[in-house]
């Protein structure tokens, strides 16, 4: 059984490259007998999702006793990269493997109609099989270092859906959304480094005992903010949020179900590791992720009540309820020991956020794929003649909303409930005002998308007629594939106490609580204010749309564009502020460099020159004292006696010139005078050079250059 756990790691990796062998370019995706429903390429997907999704169901029944009594189940693959592969299978893990295998296969059989007559399908479906690999892979490592290489697979095989449809919208949000990737994955890489050098261990059982004990605080709490730029960066949190509202209103419906449903948890899964093996009960840790919550909660809602997109308002919600989630860590670290309701809201609501994106998703793609448009203007009363359409996407719009008796409700009551449960004076009265506020901003854009979809006329006639006369908008496979999972979402919620709290127990272990048994009263009238107050923002917020934000009923764009983060700050600091200023500061230290290196030339001259002089006077010194030259009693005054031969046979040659042909001009030169000066300047001058240091070390390199010569030399 332990071994099965690599199994579903690598079975979605061999479904991809076979999905690829079947289906990929130059081959014929066509199937005569199912080619209304499947091509080659998306029936063998389909395949290995359905399979992957019956595997991890046989896991769940055979391991949910296990996860209940809290124990876990490892495999370890050894020898890749010396720490080799480790994986463990307990309660949170079980659920959200069970989470991810179900909307895999949803997501999956919905695709065979969306993608019907598109493109490069083969490659979509074989990244989209990758990815389910790589997610598995995060969702079941053990320790950082599997975890991270799961981690960076997934970034870059997903970075083919937002890029699936190669038009210039979607090359752009691809870029944005690899380089928010990338950039947060070596940001996390550097804790993780840290991590395992301050530590010692990466592995999740070893954490809490390790950083326990490490005594240097605010290293530890550095290396953990590495780790949470990029686990936050995958989550959509913000100041990261960039690319959620650019990826998904490019990406496929199917792509963007799975980015926003699943993909966003694996950056809260590692956020939760973090906070609960490093900074459990670590108040400064809680309060970072309050106020990072606080931001990206609101900031996710306000920007879906501007939004006239669709799937952008999808997206923003997506980000929004991030927010909460974060909102929900930061209180299971600030509770301390009676973390539970943090603890169950965090994880319900992830869940909750994961069924309810897959429905709205993948119903915004059934309206795209047969109204070819998201903005809520052209798509305006597409649904008003299609039932089922309308109840599957009522059923998500409320669970998100938090309406009673939907699973939001309950997840969002836990959550509000941990934050009255704190306490803690005017700052945590102002964030329980401000969740109950992006509640409410919550019910006013879902009240939004389902009157314009399925209340509300549309403005042209002929258009509406058209939408009103599609009766077969949707296969039987598609159908099965959004009834199913608001059929689930539905039953999700249905039973709050016999399905999510014990859901919600069966993560305590990974959570780090030891509470239980304590019963919440989901619908007493404590907890039912807080929805209604929520409720009651959310209809003048939906005011607010109406009167403010439509021009003769006409929803309009009022967000600035100039609002953009993206092009406001990050382009114009990561493409031309920072390479400016790094361009200048090199320029700077190369300039100097050549600066310092002509001082130090001038200087070594300067040096080198005095040195020479010094030697100079020094030889000089030494040779006029103690080198001085001493003539002997037997010298010569001058010369010697070769100079004297010389000398004189010169005077006798004179003397015989000036009695014969030169007596008209006799010369007087004193020949032995003159040769004795001659001799006397060449002994000086040889003495001289003889015992000066320039001809010591002139010697002294010969000798060297002979002995190298005498060492090369063939022998």
């Amino acid at each position: 059984m332990n071994s099965m756990l690599a199994v579903l790691v690598l079975y979605p990796f061999a479904g991809g490259l076979l999905t690829w062998a079947v289906g990929g370019p130059n081959r014929n995706e066509s199937i005569p007998f199912l080619k209304k429903y499947f091509t080659r390429s998306g029936l063998a997907a389909s395949f290995f999702a359905v399979t992957e999704f019956l595997m991890m169901s046989t896991m769940f029944v055979a391991c949910f006793t296990r996860a209940a009594a809290g124990e876990a189940i490892t495999f370890t693959i050894p020898g890749i990269c010396g720490f080799g592969l480790n994986f463990t299978l307990e309660g949170f893990r079980l659920i959200y493997g069970m989470v991810a295998a179900i909307m895999w296969m949803m997501a999956t059989l919905m695709a065979q109609q969306y993608f019907k007559g598109h493109h490069n399908t083969a490659r979509f479906y074989t990244f989209l099989l990758l990815t389910q690999g790589a997610t598995m892979g995060v969702f079941l490592s053990s320790d950082f270092y599997t975890l991270f290489i799961f981690f960076e697979i997934m970034s870059f095989t997903s970075y083919e859906w937002v890029a699936q449809e190669e038009n210039l919208p979607a090359l752009r949000a691809a870029d944005t959304y690899l380089g928010v990737a990338v950039i947060g994955g070596l940001v996390m890489l550097m804790g993780i480094f840290g991590l395992y050098h301050e530590l010692g261990t990466l592995a999740f059982s070893e954490l809490p005992a390790a950083a326990a004990a490490y005594t240097n605080k605010p290293v530890l709490f550095a290396l953990g903010a590495c780790m949470l730029v990029g686990f936050g960066a995958k989550a959509g949190a913000f100041p990261l949020h960039i690319w959620l509202p650019k990826a998904h209103p490019v990406a496929p419906a199917p792509a963007s179900a799975l980015l926003s449903g699943i993909l966003t948890k694996t950056g809260v899964f590692g956020v939760l590791l973090v906070t609960c093996d490093m900074f459990m009960q670590n108040w400064n840790w809680g309060v970072l992720l309050l106020v990072i919550g606080a931001l990206t909660m609101f900031g996710g809602a306000l920007l879906a009540v501007f939004s006239i997109d669709l799937k952008r308002t999808l997206a923003c919600s997506s980000m929004s309820q991030i927010g909460f989630i974060l909102i929900g860590a930061g209180m299971l670290c600030l509770l301390g020991e009676e973390n539970m309701l943090a603890a169950h809201g965090t994880v319900l609501h992830m869940v909750n956020h994961s069924m309810i994106k897959l429905v709205l998703f993948m119903a915004a793609g059934v309206i795209y794929m047969n109204a070819h448009a998201l903005d809520l203007n052209e798509i305006r009363g597409y649904g008003r003649k299609k039932p089922l359409l309308k109840v599957i996407f009522f059923v998500g719009a409320a669970a998100i909303a938090g309406i009673p008796m939907f699973s939001g409700y309950i997840s969002k009551t836990l959550l509000h409930e941990s934050i009255l449960e704190y306490g803690g004076g005017i700052a945590f009265r102002g964030l329980e005002y401000l969740f109950l506020f992006s509640g409410g901003m919550t019910v006013g854009y879902m009240t939004k998308l389902f009157v314009a979809i399925f209340v509300e006329k549309n403005r042209s006639e002929e258009k509406q007629a058209a939408y009103d006369a599609q009766t077969h908008y949707m296969n039987p496979v598609t159908t099965f594939a959004l009834a199913g999972s608001a059929l689930v979402l539905f039953v999700w919620g249905l039973f709050p106490h016999s399905i999510m709290d014990r859901a919600a127990e069966l993560s305590q272990g990974f959570l780090k609580v030891t509470e239980f048994g304590e019963v919440i009263h989901y619908f007493s009238w404590s907890n039912l204010s807080g929805a209604l107050i929520s409720i009651s923002i959310g209809v003048l917020v939906y005011l607010f749309i109406r009167l403010a934000l439509m021009r003769d009923h006409k929803y309009i764009n009022a967000w600035p564009a100039w609002l953009d983060l993206e092009n406001l700050i990050y382009r114009p600091l990561l493409l031309h502020i920072l390479p400016a200023f790094f361009g200048f500061f090199c320029w700077i230290l190369d300039n100097l460099t050549d600066v310092v290196e002509k001082i130090a030339v001038t200087v070594g001259a300067f040096f080198a020159r005095i040195f020479d002089t010094v030697v100079d006077l020094s030889v000089v010194g030494l040779r006029k004292t103690a080198y001085k030259d001493s003539p002997l009693p037997q010298e010569k005054k001058e010369g010697n006696w070769f100079t004297d031969m010389i000398g004189s046979i010169g005077n006798a040659f004179q003397s015989l010139a000036n009695h014969t042909w030169r007596r008209r001009h006799p010369k007087e030169v004193d020949y032995q005078h003159r040769m004795a000066l001659w001799y006397d300047m060449m002994t000086e001058n040889s003495m001289v050079i003889a015992r000066s240091l320039s001809f010591g070390l002139l010697l002294v390199m010969i000798g060297l250059m002979l002995t190298l010569i005498y060492i090369l030399w063939p022998r």
